[in-house]
This record gives C-alpha cells, structure tokens and sequence, in this order.
C-alpha cells in the first residue's frame, strides 16, 4: 500500500479539536442560556456579539494582517460553525453574518480594498456588522436577472435599487452590493461595490417576521442615489457574477457545517428524551420505532459531517469543490430538516410545545435548504457536474 493510501484518516488534528472545544464552550456558556429569549423576542443578539467579538468568533477567519485570528481554512469554518449552530442557528447566523461583507472582498477586492474594509469589520471593541447585498424580489439565484443599477458617473458610481432578504439588511455597518452596470451583458454585466452603511441614500426598509432563525436580523435594503467612489468597486467591472459563485462555492460547506450542528442538538435531545421518557413501563428508546428512528439520524449526521469534511478539505487544497460542496449543503440541509421533524416525533406532544428547544430547531433548520442557493439549486449544480 502506498504511503498517500494509508495516510486517509478522518481524524482531527489536536489544534482542530481545540477549536471544537472552542467554539463549543462558547456555544454552551454564551448561546444556549438566552437561545429561547432572543427567539421568542425576535432581536438581534447585540450583547452576544459584544462578547462573540472579544472572543474572535467574528474574525477569526480573516488574514492577522487585517486583524483576524488567521484561521482562513474552510475547515475550521466548518468546525467552529457546527458548534455555533449548535447553540442557536439564529444567533449563530448573526455571529457569522457580522464579518459576512468580509467574504466577498477577501476573494474578489485588492490588497489596499482588504487592509482598509476587513480591518474595520475586524475590530473586536467595536463589533460591526457587515452584509452581502445579493437578493432582489424578482432575483434570487437568478443573479442575471438584478434589477439594482449602478452608473458611472466621473469618479464615482451612483446606485440604486432594493435589496430584500438580507441578513443584516437595514443595519448593516458596511454592505457588498451587487448591481448590474451593463444591463444587456447577463452574467457579465453584474459588478460589486463596497458601501458602508452610513453612506447618504442607504436606508433599511421592512424587516422580515421569520419562521425560525429569529434572533438573526433580515430585511430590506434601499439605495436611492447612492454614491460611492470608484475605488469601491470590488474586483473587475461587470465580472463580480464570477467572483460571487467562487465565494459561494467555498461558503456552501460552512452551512452545511451549520446544517449539522442544528440536526445534531436535535438528536442529542431526542436520545436523551427516548433514555428517561417512560411508557408501557420501560423507556421509549427501548421500542424499536423509536430506537431505529434514533440510528437513522445519527447515521445522516455522521454522513452529511463526512460530506462536508471532503468539501472543506478540497476547498483547503486550493481545488474546486462546486459539486461536493453543493452536494454537502443539500444533504446536510435536509438531513436537517429530517432529524429535528423526527425529534419533535419522538417528543410526541411535549416536542410540539415551545417549552421544549425541538420545535425551535425544527423552524431554524428549514432556512438551510433555502438561503447560500435552495436544495434544488444545489442539485442543479451537482447535475452540471456530471
């Protein structure tokens, strides 16, 4: 056997097992106690990410040249946000969406965009929020079909146009907006430009009363002749589509991650449920209905993990992961789905009262096969792919 064929291993380094235990303790101590309240109130975590910001949980994936912790894998993306999910999807998307502007201008701006935006969304004592200003109402995947319109107009750009859907939309320190500035060019008419928050024009519109992830603040964008100068343009004009589906494409096993994490607090209740809940004079996980359903989930949950492994892991390699991690997103997503409806199952009537953290898990997972490309864009790519 060759040395690269037994050198498989699906065993963590002691450094990424650190950070696991990181983020995990942070998740127990800082996210699971006021999990519940931020739900029930529908608000934006502000004191948790006050803290998350201190911690280096906003910024830990940037450059420490630009202030980050230097964790720039896609790996320890993966590893920290399925224990952030853990603890609350909701919170969990507003610790992850406050360096989300960081993204795209890591991939697509230049050294100068980078030293100046990342490093402003990088300070841990004063936390900003930064937003991806993508989705339209009439455009979602379709990123062709945006309407927003940016003109040059001598040294500047105006912009105009709506935003919805947005996590952190209306609220935002700084946002990446994608509009088209050659409307007849398709794919390659679509440019991104760098606009902080407080720029005259910018206003937030409605925000969203959602079905779960409530503690993560979405809502309309507006820009009404908003002017940004030229050095604000992200990446090269008209190209920004393609820079776009790169990010995306190393961004996908991260929700896959996140993914995991909700369907496996979901399934370490339900066991724990199924061991103590008594009926007909044993414990329920001693049916096997029950028991069975039990080892389903673990299995799926395992099977999405080692998915999203292999997706990282080639996107750390520097190679293409477009269909393995759209493969990771979409099984993990509705793995999801499938354990935390089973975990209220098992619950029976308890499972169906907010009371209980399952019904709650069960809301926040049906967002993972819809936001970052629906399940069924997801298996448009992995079709493309084959």
């Amino acid at each position: 056997m060759s040395e690269q064929a037994s050198g498989l291993s699906f065993q963590l380094s002691s450094e990424q097992e650190e950070l696991r235990r990181w983020a995990h303790g942070f998740a127990e101590k800082e996210i699971r106690p006021v999990a519940a309240e931020y739900d029930e109130k529908e608000e934006f975590p502000m004191e948790v990410l006050r803290k998350a910001a201190k911690a280096g949980l906003t910024s830990y994936m940037a450059p420490e040249e630009y202030g980050g912790g230097g964790l720039t894998s896609v790996m320890a993306a993966c590893l920290i946000g399925e224990e952030l999910f853990w603890g609350c999807a909701g919170i969990a998307t507003s610790l992850s969406a406050a360096g989300l502007a960081g993204l795209p201008i890591y991939y697509m701006g230049t050294e100068e965009q980078k030293k100046k935006w990342i490093s402003y969304l990088c300070d841990p004592e004063h936390p900003r929020l930064g937003a991806m200003a993508l989705t339209e109402p009439g455009a979602g995947s379709d990123v062709k079909a945006i309407q927003t319109r940016a003109v040059r107009d001598g040294d500047e750009w105006v912009i105009n146009g709506r935003k919805c859907f947005i996590t952190n939309g209306g609220i935002a320190d700084l946002y990446v907006v994608f509009a088209k500035t050659d409307p007849d060019a398709g794919y390659y008419g679509v440019s991104a430009f760098i606009v902080p928050g407080n720029t005259p024009g910018v206003s937030g519109g409605k925000k969203e009363r959602k079905m779960g992830i409530r503690a993560s603040h979405t809502g309309d964008v507006i820009f009404e002749d908003v002017r940004v100068p030229h050095e604000n343009l992200l990446g090269e004009e008209n190209m920004a589509f393609f820079g776009a589906m790169k990010m995306l494409e190393y961004s996908r096993p991260a929700v896959a991650a996140a993914a995991v994490g909700v369907a496996r607090a979901a399934y370490e209740y339900a066991l724990e449920y199924a061991k103590q809940r008594v009926q007909f004079g044993r414990p329920i996980f001693k049916n096997q209905a029950i028991s069975f359903m039990l080892a389903d989930m673990k299995t799926k949950i395992d099977a999405a993990r080692l998915l999203t492994w292999r997706a990282a892991e080639l996107a750390d390699r520097g190679e293409s992961c477009a269909v393995e991690g759209s493969m990771a997103k979409a099984f993990a997503a509705e793995t999801a789905m499938e354990v935390t409806t089973n975990a209220v199952q098992i619950l029976g009537g308890y499972g169906y009262m907010r009371d209980y953290p399952v019904e709650k898990w069960m809301r926040d997972a049906k967002i993972l096969s819809i936001y970052e490309g629906t399940t069924q864009i997801q298996k448009k790519v992995i079709a493309a792919g084959l």
